[in-house]
């Protein structure tokens, strides 16, 4: 009979290859990472603008999303009519933010008119809870907010005078996502 010794395997040669695998999928998981890694860029916004997430508060940002999203209504009512409906047509059919129920009143209050066949105006009797805002009808929709207590209706529509009589251009900037806020 013929004996055979065997001798253990050492574990220094799996301890070996088990490290040399983690090692393997880090790097190809640091990769991974640094080649899908998004950059910290921020739009900045201009000095005549607002960015609706970040420099406009709870009631603002309420009336400014009821705003984007009753305008395509708006769109539909004015192909119908060939005109703008009344802001009274729109309360009437509960569209906010022009509807008057609790959520207008705790926002400030808003008395909308409309101004042509070009905008509204909700004139805040309370800036100190939400300002002013201007929703221009046209080819490129646009809100801007003023805050100041005394306001008069602007007889001109620009940019140029809206910016001169101390109203905001609202913007939306999602480039750092909503819940990644980098303030410098």
């Amino acid at each position: 009979m013929n004996t055979h010794v065997v001798r253990p395997a050492g574990a220094g040669h799996e301890t070996l290859y088990v490290l040399l695998l983690c090692l393997l999928i880090l790097s190809i998981a640091g990769a991974v990472v640094a080649w899908r890694h998004e950059s910290l860029t921020e739009t900045p916004v201009v000095a005549h603008q607002v960015d609706a997430r970040r420099d406009m508060n709870a009631a603002e940002q309420g009336i400014y999303a009821d705003l984007r999203v009753t305008l395509d209504e708006i769109r539909l009512l004015r192909e119908d009519a060939n005109a703008l409906p009344e802001p009274s047509e729109l309360a009437a059919d509960g569209f906010a933010p022009f509807a008057v129920d609790a959520s207008s009143v705790s926002r400030g209050g808003h008395v909308w008119q409309l101004l042509g066949d070009q905008a509204y105006l909700g004139v805040s009797p309370h800036p100190e809870v939400a300002g002013s805002f201007l929703l221009r009808i046209g080819t490129q929709p646009d809100v801007w907010l003023n805050r100041n207590s005394t306001l008069s209706v602007p007889a001109d529509l620009s940019d140029a005078t809206l910016i001169q009589s101390g109203w905001q251009q609202v913007t939306a900037h999602f480039d750092a996502g909503v819940t990644r806020q980098h303030r410098h």
